[in-house]
Parts: C-alpha cells; structure tokens; sequence
C-alpha cells in the first residue's frame, strides 16, 4: 500500500521540518522528489539524505513568492504526479503590533507562493489528465489562536484556495486537499523558543506540549503519514478536504 513508484513529486519548503520528513518518507515510497528551496543548502542536505539511501531527488533554488521564478522551475519538470504546497513562514502578533511590511511578507509567501505554485503545475497536472495537490493549511485557519493574526489570515486563505481550487479541476481528475497541523516539534519551534524565551525555555516547551489536549506537540514524521495517505492512490476518493492533525486541540480543548 501506499507505493509512490514512478511518481513525482514536486515539494516547496522540503529542506527542513514538515517538508523534510515528507520529502524522506515519499522517497522510501519510491517519489522521484524535488524540493523548491529559498534555502538551497537546505534543499541539498536532505537531497543528499535521499540518495545515501537509495532514492531519487532535486534540489532547486526558488522564492516561490517569485512568479516568474517558479514558473522557471516547473517548466523543467516533463511531468508532476503530487505537489505539496509546504513553504510557509510565521508572525506572532495581534492587529495592533502586526505592520503593513509583517502582512506582505506574511502574504507573499503563504499565499501567493501557494498561488504561484498551483497557477505553474495546473497545465502540467491538465496535460497529464489528473494529479494530487497537497496543501498544509493549519489549526490556526479554522479556531481563533491569540496573537497569530497575520498567520491565520493567510492559513484561512490556504484552506479557501484548497476547497475553491478542489472544486474547479474536479472533472481534470486532479484531487486537492489540504493537512491543518497543531504545534509540531521542528527547528522552527526550538528556534522561536530561543528567541522569545532564552531563560524558560524548558517551561515553555511543556506550556506549548501542553496546549494539545494530547500532551505533546506532533512529530514532523506525524504529519508525512498523513501527508503520504492523500497522496497516494488509496485515497483516489478524497478531496476537498481538510484534515486536522492536532492532539485533539480543535475538538478536545474545552
């Protein structure tokens, strides 16, 4: 079950965190991988993972809030079975101390990168007569989270654009459906936590664990499972969809 042979994979943000346990897991399922990377290092590191281990994958330097950069990438690929829309950036803040240049920013890359990426693969997936569109979206898209306004603006946008893109390419056989994580335990939380809480960092961590009526934060490899079942042939019935993957926080929290 859940054999990627054959396929394409085209991933952004697949250098580190969700993206890079994605971009490891969908290898061992046979993907041909390739990550778009504003970090090319990055890229190149887990790139270089997958073929240690016997897979296939690309690295390619990309702002995927450039149009005319993505679209220069996916002119490469001949074909691209999945694309997983990952690349996405966080502010913390509410209304008051969010400024115009935090919502542009914020605006640029988780949504119109997602844009961006969708507007190149769709004649790809067209011409293929069908394909797979993953989009991680967030818990923050649909529960009101304190201090998270410019992030949950543009995950709220995330989930729109999956469920109204669903709907248009029904009959090009091309599914869409988008993943909403809680608290996953990556780079980014450790860093943030550095950053924000040099001194408590440890009681901090618990106070964020402890916020997924779960107990604990999800493990990036977590979220490729989920990733890999919506993407592969065994949920050829699914789209439209949005799958909270969150320790319980949106239903469980009361």
């Amino acid at each position: 079950m859940f054999s990627l042979i054959n396929k394409t994979l085209v991933i952004t943000g697949g250098g580190s965190g969700i993206g890079q346990a994605i971009s490891l897991l969908f290898a061992k399922q046979g993907a041909e991988v390739n990550i778009l990377e504003l970090n090319q290092a990055a890229a190149e590191s887990t790139v270089n993972q997958i073929i240690a281990e016997g897979g296939k994958a690309k690295a390619f330097a990309c702002n995927v809030a450039d149009q005319q950069s993505v679209k220069e990438v996916f002119a490469q690929f001949s074909k691209v079975d999945i694309l997983i829309n990952n690349a996405g950036i966080a502010h913390v803040g509410n209304l008051e101390n969010t400024t115009e240049a935090d919502i542009d920013r914020i605006y640029n890359v988780n949504i119109k990168g997602t844009y961006n990426c969708l507007y190149a693969v769709t004649p790809i997936m067209k011409a293929a007569k069908g394909g797979v569109v993953l989009n991680m979206a967030s818990i923050a898209a649909t529960v009101g989270i304190s201090d998270r306004f410019a992030y949950s603006m543009s995950k709220g946008a995330v989930l729109s654009m999956t469920l109204s893109y669903a709907k248009d390419y029904l009959k090009e056989n091309i599914r869409c459906n988008c993943i909403s994580p809680a608290r996953v335990h990556t780079p980014f939380v450790d860093g943030f936590l550095a950053k924000n809480y040099p001194n408590n960092i440890e009681e901090m961590f618990a106070k964020l664990s402890a916020s997924q009526p779960i107990g604990r934060m999800a493990k990036p490899e977590e979220i490729a499972s989920l990733a890999l079942y919506l993407c592969s042939d065994e949920a050829g019935f699914v789209t439209g969809c949005d799958y909270p993957i969150d320790g319980g926080f949106i239903r469980l929290n009361n």
